[in-house]
């Protein structure tokens, strides 16, 4: 009998020992969880701190975008200035070479005429060759018949010789004019020439250089837009951040809760048990006093019985509800269960020269999306990539786990809902860049980030 007494108190300290001993695994877990948000905000410093920067980047790139445009306007106007310097030059050309042309008719008539002086040169010429030059003046002098007659015969010879000298005069001038105007007309088309290759020298170079300042800009451009798209992302893996940092804060609140009611059934087993135990231990002694040795064997069929009993009532209370989700895969027993039905469509990899961070698993129909494992909802809104997009946060054996499901038709679950593995969140979709009705799922081995370096395959973790 006291033996008896003995092994029931040590199953029931047993009993006691493991539920005193349960708080300390949760507690851990809360420590655990406790270091995933301060390590979520530390990341989240760091990308504000990245923002930042990428921020003074681009007022950087923009101040050089605009100094660059400012330096165009500046090269348009002065190609703008060159062309019309050209065009005044073509003027200029144009009009010298009108003159050039009158200046040849002039040439013409002044080459008739030193071509009619040269014939009567030469007539001058062969007459003194003929009669030894100034033998027919004084014959013209002494044939006079009369004083009067002499001296008019003087007075034409006079007349004659200085028409002679004035020829002579003027054909020289004539020749030194002609050489000189062309010489002018020459130097002043070839200095046009020259000032309007230089004008087109240095519009060429300006063209040049508007040119060089265009790629410049273009270059410019492109760096800015690649900046704001990182700075996009940037703030997306920010937002993801601080609601992934808002679910593990639920997560923590919902494992204080859950200690706070572990704690209340631990003194309630204990007083309970403690209870029974007195209860018992008084009985025990009640019956060995009372009654004789043939009952004490019938007492002790009867504490089995009641062992037994107790067992099977708790053993009952103790099993778990099941439940089902319709057209939904069956909950795995792993880790994580597959979050949709279909056939995958994509895995993961190099696709469209792009890092694909996920499988696609494909069906018609209403398809529905289950959580693929126990987590909280850390973000559920609509993306422009994404489309209806669930964020799931999951902490699992102390480390943080973040599952994706994209594409969706519609979101059943809204953001810091706690969600059991299986239960159904949405339904498979064609939103977002999506081409045709699937899901596109996403298994991060810690928080999701703009570059997804933490993604993992997750047909290396779910059923396939």
């Amino acid at each position: 009998m006291k033996k008896n007494i003995i092994a029931m108190n040590a199953s029931i300290m047993i009993g006691l020992g493991s539920i005193l001993a349960a708080p300390s695994v949760y507690a851990e877990s809360i420590s655990d969880l406790e270091k995933q948000k301060e390590s979520i905000q530390e990341k989240r410093s760091g990308i504000e701190s990245n923002i930042s920067d990428t921020e003074k980047k681009i007022d950087s790139l923009q101040d050089k975008q605009m100094t660059a445009e400012d330096q165009i306007a500046a090269i348009e106007a002065k190609i703008a200035e060159s062309a019309k310097k050209i065009d005044a030059k073509n003027a200029e050309i144009t009009q010298t070479k009108k003159e050039i042309e009158a200046l040849k008719e002039e040439i013409k008539v002044l080459k008739e005429r030193i071509a009619k002086r040269n014939e009567v040169l030469k007539e001058r010429a062969l007459s003194f060759q003929e009669t030894g030059g100034d033998v027919n003046y004084l014959e013209v002098l002494f044939g006079s018949s009369s004083f009067g007659d002499l001296v008019d015969r003087v007075g034409a010879v006079a007349t004659i010789a200085e028409a002679d000298r004035d020829i002579l005069k003027q054909h020289e001038l004539d020749k030194k004019d002609l050489e000189e105007k062309q010489k002018a007309v020459e130097t002043k088309l070839a200095s046009l020439e020259v000032a309007k290759a230089e004008l087109l020298e240095i519009q060429k170079q300006q063209k040049q250089q508007k040119q060089e300042k265009d790629a410049l800009v273009k270059k410019l451009k492109q760096q800015t837009e690649k900046h704001e798209h990182e700075k996009m992302g940037l703030e997306e893996e920010k937002a993801n951040l601080a609601a992934q940092e808002k679910a593990i804060k639920s997560a923590i609140s919902l494992e204080h809760q859950r200690l706070a009611e572990l704690e209340a059934a631990r003194k309630k087993a204990a007083a309970e048990a403690k209870k029974r135990a007195e209860q018992e231990a008084a009985q025990a002694a009640a019956q060995a006093a009372s009654q004789a040795a043939s009952q004490a064997s019938e007492s002790k069929k009867q504490s089995t019985s009641s062992g037994y009993s107790a067992k099977s009532n708790s053993s009952s209370s103790a099993s778990p509800a099941s439940s089902n989700v319709s057209q939904a895969p069956a909950v795995s027993s792993g880790t994580f269960t597959r979050p949709s039905a279909g056939y995958v469509s994509s895995t993961m990899g190099e696709r469209w020269n792009k890092q694909h961070a996920g499988i696609d698993i494909a069906a018609s129909g209403t398809v529905p999306i289950v959580a693929a494992a126990d987590g909280v909802v850390s973000r559920s809104y609509f993306s422009s990539s994404y489309g209806n997009v669930i964020f799931v946060t999951h902490s699992i054996g102390g480390q943080q786990w973040t599952t994706v499901y994209a594409h969706l038709s519609s979101r059943q679950a809204s953001e810091g809902a706690v969600v059991a593995k299986g239960q159904q969140i949405g339904i498979m979709g064609n939103t977002g860049h999506s081409y045709g009705q699937h899901l596109h799922f996403e298994l991060h081995k810690g928080p999701w980030n703009y570059s997804k370096s933490n993604a993992v395959n997750p047909l290396n973790y779910i059923p396939n």
